[in-house]
């Protein structure tokens, strides 16, 4: 097994995967203890502090879908956390301009960081966490794609006081009814998605719809199902009925059937990454694009390159980014930027989020001026407003759910391409916090501190 020290700035997955079996967690703080004022001397250890870091460095968790039907957006994640990582490192102006407090590192210390392979699995998600938070001291555990997976470590990161950020998670629920004092969701998620791209379709479309669902089987696909049916019911929609897929699946042809037969003009693909490119390529096949509408309501990264401009041409559908908001916010444009020149890429939003998430992470260690754990939660529940590359972007201290603005994109037209990556249109760029839930509505219910 190698130790923290072994690990150097970047990724070695093999050996990561590799990482031996959970020993002990750290103790917890007594109850009464004050939050941020608190003198360090004063402090009992919490989770891994002060473990974690005594040394000049300090150490975060990456569960990345490497392989399994996320695997295309754990990459992109991956991308996201390395250019966020080594800009800290080297003290760049670009996170400055996100996280004005950062000098170089983050509280003087190098991050360093590991990667596990989530494979979009609860349970190896959580195995590969707790050997993160027990072998490396991890004092932050991030990425996420799937929904099942945010919520079992954020549940596992709040039982062993170690911060834990998702990167993309569409479920209502993390930051609903399995919200934690622990975690921290940025990104937008199954009812501001919906919400917000309703009247856009009612718009575009009109409001005499009638739409059928492609639901992926677990918490994502029914949450997002139930908040999609009911803000477009509420714009006239009618729905007609719904497919319920196990995840992974590869053939959704008996799926497909039923959903021909129906009397259907639009169909509403919650699935999402390799579910969503696979079938709709088979919608396709089946003839029943030529008579409906696809929408996508939550969509992945990378969907227009696996299926392709000619069937993208028209879709709607929510995303977290896309790269041509550079053309509007500068802080958008110091991102594509960087990312451009260190992968030769356009980032996705999987990356996009992945980044923002790490650096705000750091902007709320420098402002809480200590990795205590409840000092660095308290420090994200202030409140405070900072310029993210697509707008401000800031926490509800009462469900730890990010405010964030996100856009609705349309697939162009190919002959309206200028380049090869120039698959959509920003039809608007969302409100995040108009398009919050009104607190309590999904059931949160934080958790002590210690």
């Amino acid at each position: 097994m190698e130790d923290k020290k072994s690990i150097k700035q970047g990724v070695d997955r093999r050996s990561m995967l590799k990482l031996g079996a959970a020993g002990a967690a750290g103790s917890m703080l007594l109850p009464g203890m004050s939050g941020v004022a608190v003198a360090a001397e004063e402090k009992k250890p919490v989770g891994n502090y002060p473990a974690g870091v005594e040394g000049d460095t300090v150490f975060i968790g990456l569960t990345l879908d490497i392989t399994g039907p996320y695997s295309a957006q754990g990459a992109d994640q991956q991308k996201g956390y390395e250019l966020a990582v080594e800009q800290l490192n080297a003290g760049a102006e670009e996170v400055k301009k996100i996280s004005p407090l950062t000098k170089k590192g983050v509280l003087g210390k190098k991050v360093e960081f590991g990667v596990a392979d989530a494979e979009t699995k609860p349970n190896t998600a959580v195995q590969a966490a707790t050997r993160f938070i027990h072998n490396n001291k991890a004092m932050m555990i991030s990425g996420s794609t799937s929904s099942a997976v945010a919520i079992a470590l954020q549940k596992v990161c709040d039982r062993e006081r170690t911060i834990y950020l998702p990167a993309i998670s569409g479920s209502n629920e993390t930051t609903g009814v399995d919200c934690q004092r622990y975690g921290f969701r940025l990104c937008y998620f199954a009812y501001t998605a919906c919400q917000a791209i309703a009247p856009v379709l009612a718009k575009n479309l009109g409001k005499d719809r009638k739409a059928i669902y492609l639901v992926p089987d677990y918490t994502y696909g029914h949450t997002t199902y139930d908040s999609m049916v009911e803000f477009t019911e509420k714009q006239g929609w009618k729905t007609v009925g719904s497919q319920v897929h196990p995840l992974g699946a590869k053939d959704y042809s008996s799926f497909l059937i039923n959903i021909a037969n129906s009397d259907a003009d639009t169909l509403v693909v919650i699935a999402y990454g390799a579910d969503a490119a696979n079938s709709i390529k088979q919608a396709k096949q089946f003839g029943l694009l030529e008579r409906m509408n696809i929408v996508v309501p939550y969509m992945s990264a990378f969907l227009e390159k696996e299926i392709g401009e000619e069937i993208m041409q028209g879709v709607y559908g929510a995303t977290g980014f896309w790269w041509t908001l550079q053309d509007q916010y500068p802080v958008a444009k110091d991102f594509v930027t960087a990312f451009e020149k260190k992968f030769n890429a356009k980032p996705r939003d999987s990356a996009y989020i992945a980044y923002l998430t790490t650096v705000l992470w750091a902007d709320a260690c420098e402002r809480a001026g200590s990795f205590y754990p409840p000092d660095v939660i308290k420090a994200y529940e202030a409140g405070e407003v900072r310029q993210g590359p697509v707008g401000d972007v800031t926490f509800r201290a009462e469900d730890h759910q990010g405010v964030i603005n996100f856009p609705i994109v349309r697939g162009k037209k190919p002959a309206d391409m200028k380049n090869p990556d120039d698959y959509f249109e920003v039809v608007e760029v969302v409100d995040g916090r108009a398009n919050l839930p009104e607190l309590g509505v999904l059931g949160c219910k934080l958790g002590e501190y210690v």
